[in-house]
């Protein structure tokens, strides 16, 4: 149900809204890491290896579509705090619209593009034919993994975290019992999780329809809603793009990182495919926290409250500097058996556990710039999101993954300090920005108010 975010305590808000958005996106990463927990258990190597992989293309295309949507998110969420449910009836229409069609041209282009992000990814040779069979049945599944995620970000504009806890609760006991079935009772392999994962999530999109339709929103989507506005789809772009475009190369140092660690053999790849799974559950806190600043502080906005989108900004870097540090401590002591979870491989442990110790300081760095994040989206500067993202990975990320990799090939420890490394650069920039925006007399405009 819609839930008015710009009275009451501040923290008391992100806490509402966070609580039931941490436990989505941990069943959303539950039923992701299940598919290595569960292939691990029924296959060797070379099949882990391909749902890592590939997970990775998925997960990256996920986070942009999450990303575009963004912009509507942002743009309802100022029309609700400023009580205007006819532009934000409007912008929910126009909405489904551009996502529908964008999902239909992407799973056509996608699944002719299959051999090639193979061959991209440097996927050894062993786990080739897998990923390939994972990708095909993933990307026939996009537009219901892009239909889950607006309608997901269509009910946190409103305020409403809860609903989608429950359309994702759905996804992932479906996709366990779906793994379970093709990858254990009919031996599909990495074949069978894409399958369980495709069949999972279109469940999830036909449960969350119907509850839609029985859902009282305040919003009302007509096919005069339906029709493309070109004013509303150019906002949209204009904030949902650049933090598109951000995600994707967050994602694309991902994938960058996941190449070079291929280049090193099965064991690396398996370690670093395992880890990147295992951040996404540490990342939770972080994420939930993206999302929550710019609901809270994009509704206050529009209500023409900034010291309170302020306010949720400072409470929420609180929160995930205080989680991150207790993540990164304890898992220094419990890398090896955290991973061990997924491979009995003992090279893989050893280097997953190296892996690890680096890469979880990134959940105490990374929590802080997500927070900026979001805060700069709600008040309508996503290009600042982009810009530190960008630089961070281009002469950060990137190039010391690359000299870890080169001139420490025995271990993945120095690998994994390239992510909090460019963490540390985002956070300057975002400190900086932060600066020069509040020594500005004016007050950020809303999306709909600015760009005309």
């Amino acid at each position: 149900m819609e839930k008015n975010l710009t009275t009451g305590g501040v923290f008391k808000n992100i806490v509402y809204f966070s609580l039931p958005y941490l436990l989505s996106y941990f069943l959303q990463t539950l039923y992701g890491m299940a598919d290595l927990f569960i292939i691990g258990q029924f296959n060797g190597v070379e099949s882990t290896t391909a749902v890592s992989v590939g997970s990775q293309v998925m997960h990256m295309l996920t986070v942009m579509i999450v990303g575009l949507a963004m912009g509507s998110t942002v743009m309802i969420g100022r029309s609700i705090g400023a009580g205007d449910k006819r532009r934000a009836s409007a912008e929910v229409g126009n909405t489904v619209t551009m996502f529908m069609a964008l999902s239909l041209v992407i799973t056509a282009f996608l699944l002719v593009c299959v051999k090639p992000i193979v061959s991209l990814m440097s996927t050894p040779l062993d786990a080739a034919p897998g990923t390939a069979s994972y990708l095909t049945i993933c990307f026939i599944g996009v537009p219901f993994i892009t239909a889950y995620n607006v309608i997901s970000s269509v009910f946190r504009a409103t305020g409403d975290s809860k609903s989608p806890m429950y359309f994702v609760a759905v996804a992932c006991a479906a996709n366990i019992a779906f793994d379970y079935l093709f990858i254990g009772g009919l031996g599909l392999g990495a074949a069978g999780a894409a399958l369980g994962t495709t069949l999972a999530q279109t469940l999830s999109v036909i449960v969350s329809l119907a509850f839609v339709r029985r859902m009282k929103t305040g919003l009302h989507v007509s096919p005069k809603e339906l029709r493309p506005q070109k004013k509303i789809l150019r906002k949209i772009l204009r904030l949902g793009v650049p933090v598109a475009l951000q995600d994707g190369f967050i994602q694309i140092a991902f994938i960058v990182i996941t190449v070079i660690a291929n280049r090193r053999g099965l064991n690396d790849a398996a370690a670093v495919g395992i880890v990147e799974k295992m951040i996404c559950l540490l990342f939770l806190v972080p994420s939930s926290m993206l999302s929550t600043v710019s609901v809270v502080s994009s509704q206050n906005f529009g209500a023409g409250k900034p010291e309170r989108a302020r306010l949720a900004l400072w409470y929420a870097i609180l929160i995930d500097v205080s989680f991150g540090a207790a993540a990164a401590i304890i898992m220094q002591f419990l890398a090896e058996p955290a991973v061990a979870l997924f491979s009995d491989s003992a090279a893989v442990v050893r280097l997953g556990g190296q892996y690890l110790r680096g890469y979880v300081w990134d959940c105490l760095l990374a929590g802080v710039h997500f927070c900026f994040s979001g805060y700069f989206c709600a008040c309508g500067l996503p290009g600042v999101s982009f810009l530190h993202n960008m630089l961070s990975i281009v002469c950060v990320r990137i190039p010391l993954a690359y000299l870890a990799s080169k001139y420490f090939p025995d271990t993945l420890f120095p690998m994994g300090l390239a992510a909090p490394a460019g963490s540390l650069l985002s956070i300057a920039i975002c400190a900086a920005a932060l600066v020069i925006v509040s020594g500005r007399p004016e007050k950020p405009q809303a999306p709909s108010e600015g760009g005309e």
